[in-house]
């Protein structure tokens, strides 16, 4: 029978320590070959937030929150590398940021307006600054 081997960097270890009970915390397994550990794919973000992604004014392992205070909720998303968020307290990933945002509000919503990232912006804002730069 083969022998399962799983390996974790410090800093996956040091994120998981500071998680609290709340967090949801997405764990990506890639196969290796023979006895070494393969080297992890390079993963291309795809979706809505790519061009974001690609531009590097969103990251991989970013966190988005928002809080609306009239309904009393709030709602917190991790970017994955291949674009998707994935919301607190759901198991499935979001392919938008509106997608995201209607699976914690119950209502169709425009995420890009909703989503904060810590400094306060917008992605909506994130997007502007990326047609901002790339003028037509």
């Amino acid at each position: 029978m083969p022998t399962l081997s799983i390996n974790f960097d410090p800093a996956v270890i040091a994120h998981l320590m500071k998680a609290s009970g709340d967090d949801t915390v997405q764990v990506t397994l890639t196969l290796g070959t023979g006895g070494k550990p393969s080297s992890p794919r390079q993963v291309v973000p795809h979706g809505p937030l790519a061009d974001l992604m690609q531009a590097d004014l969103l990251k991989a392992g970013t966190v988005l929150t928002f809080h609306q205070r009239r309904a009393n909720r709030s709602g917190r998303a991790v970017v994955t590398p291949d674009g998707q968020l994935v919301v607190d307290g759901h198991a499935t990933p979001y392919p938008s940021p509106s997608k995201a945002a209607e699976a914690v509000t119950g209502n169709v919503i425009n995420g890009w307006t909703l989503w904060h990232v810590e400094d306060g912006r917008t992605l909506d804002v994130l997007r502007r600054e990326l047609e901002s730069r790339n003028p037509q």
